[in-house]
């Protein structure tokens, strides 16, 4: 692959021409915002941005405004996004290769794709993603519930049994978040490759391999051409804005998960930084844990508020810590990644040792085997499994004109579904016009009940689960 440039890789053009940029294009027109910026102000007011209000991001949607959720996490990483964009920016700016103007391009990219990063996450998070994989790998190793619906290809299959909230993103700022057409957002290509993670198609050699990650599903896999075409991109090429973005996920809920636990009083700070400080004796380290414990909290406060200060100051540093390592990371092996040989899967590998340390030691045994992490993930487990059931087999088993009778079981259970899902599934993106039900894939019906379940919010999910059960009569 030939070097990366920027000039396509911060490529402003959308599937359809905005009414905005229509009118910029007139002469002597004063352009206020940059197309990037443009993009967050499409879809920060969205229904997608707000539903993550109502999504756990560890511990189960609470009461009280201690702990974080997806949409507090979102804006945490969007912001943090937005300052490696700047800091990159700025020392490419000293190279010559960027401008002012440029670099306000990529921190707007970057503060774009860290508030929509999580868009694609259904009810009960990470593991909500695993219910729906295994429901799926069930499904069609037994191949009895597809002897109605026809025939999938091994890409379909795989675009379901390796689901991933990630993937799920794409296709709803291109389609789900439907405005005023079937383009979703419209976002720019830039921000759109940004956000693809794993730029393969789930039976590329790298999901056989044992990876099982991909970053587009088939039905945007012609998009996902189109925006490689406009970037300068190809499959297994990352856009450089993505590492950077990867950079801000990590630094942020692997520090703001600690603070979380010992909020929640399921992490004994003091013994588990003792710890740290003994596992990791690197000079780095050592300058990183003497800037911590330099900062003195006030012994005016109380014992709790004292222990609350200190874990926020090793909050604080330690982000500080790894966005520095991000930035000299990305500035020290610039060449290779431009040039599509950068060979670590993330900015951050350098600290992969200290920051799965972190997650999996501190957070991971101390809070995610915890009675309210186990009680939610045993809900989501019902849940999702009963919402597929449901949904997708009546979906697959029942005829279209069925589906189109509300007098009927099938029609009540189709009723439920959003009308903008059914207007995505059923839009001929080809043709460009609407198909009639009948003429919907088994791909297709998938993809709807898919679509519907993972855009929940976790009470909805819950709601809806206790109305099909009787457990409640609806609201």
């Amino acid at each position: 692959m030939d070097r990366l440039v920027w000039d396509q890789l911060l490529c402003t053009q959308r599937q359809r021409l905005s009414s905005a940029e229509k009118k910029d294009s007139r002469p002597n027109t004063v352009i206020a915002r940059n197309e990037f910026e443009a993009d967050y102000d499409r879809i920060v007011g969205s229904s997608s941005v707000r539903r993550l209000q109502d999504k756990a991001q560890v511990f189960p949607l609470q009461e009280n405004d201690f702990t974080r959720t997806r949409l507090t996490h979102s804006m945490e990483v969007s912001a943090l996004a937005r300052s490696l964009g700047k800091a990159v920016g700025r020392q490419l700016e000293q190279n010559g290769e960027f401008d002012h103007n440029r670099t306000e391009e990529l921190a707007a990219l970057l503060q774009t794709a860290g508030l929509i990063h999580d868009l694609g996450n259904p009810p009960f998070g990470h593991y909500g993603e695993t219910v729906i994989r295994n429901w799926f790998e069930n499904c069609f190793s037994d191949n009895s519930l597809l002897k109605k619906g026809g025939i999938l290809s091994e890409q379909e299959k795989n675009d379901f049994i390796y689901f991933d909230g990630n993937v799920q993103n794409l296709r709803i700022v291109t389609k789900l978040q439907t405005l005023n057409d079937p383009f979703g957002a419209n976002f720019t290509y830039a921000t759109l490759a940004a956000i693809i993670k794993y730029p393969w198609k789930s039976n590329a050699e790298e999901v056989k391999n044992g990876k099982k990650k991909f970053g587009y599903f088939r039905s945007e896999e012609s998009l996902v051409r189109e925006i490689q075409e406009a970037t300068g991109l190809v499959d297994g090429y990352r856009h450089p804005a993505a590492y950077l973005l990867e950079a801000a996920d990590d630094i942020i809920y692997v520090c703001d998960d600690i603070e979380d636990g010992v909020k929640k009083g399921y992490i004994e700070w003091e013994k588990e930084y003792k710890e740290i400080k003994k596992k990791f004796k690197s000079e780095d380290h050592k300058k990183l844990f003497k800037a911590i414990d330099d900062k003195k909290a006030d012994t005016h406060m109380s014992e709790a508020d004292i222990r609350l200060a200190k874990v926020r100051n090793f909050r604080n540093l330690v982000q500080g810590h790894l966005f520095r390592r991000s930035v000299n990371e990305f500035m020290e092996h610039y060449e290779e990644i431009m040039g599509g040989s950068y060979d670590k899967p993330e900015l951050l590998a350098c600290e992969k040792d200290f920051i799965t340390y972190l997650k999996k030691e501190v957070t991971g045994k101390n809070c995610f085997g915890c009675h309210e992490v186990l009680s939610l993930e045993l809900v989501g487990d019902r849940v999702v499994n009963k919402l597929l059931d449901v949904f997708v087999r009546t979906l697959i088993e029942s005829d279209w004109k069925d589906l189109e009778n509300v007098r009927v079981y099938p029609g009540k259970i189709f009723s439920l579904i959003s009308s903008n899902f059914k207007y995505v599934a059923m839009y001929d993106y080809k043709k460009n016009r609407k198909k009639p039900l009948s003429k919907l894939s088994l791909y297709d019906k998938l993809h709807l009940a898919v679509d519907f379940i993972s855009g929940m919010t976790d009470s909805y999910a819950v709601n809806l689960y206790q109305d099909l059960n009787g457990i409640r009569l609806p609201q």
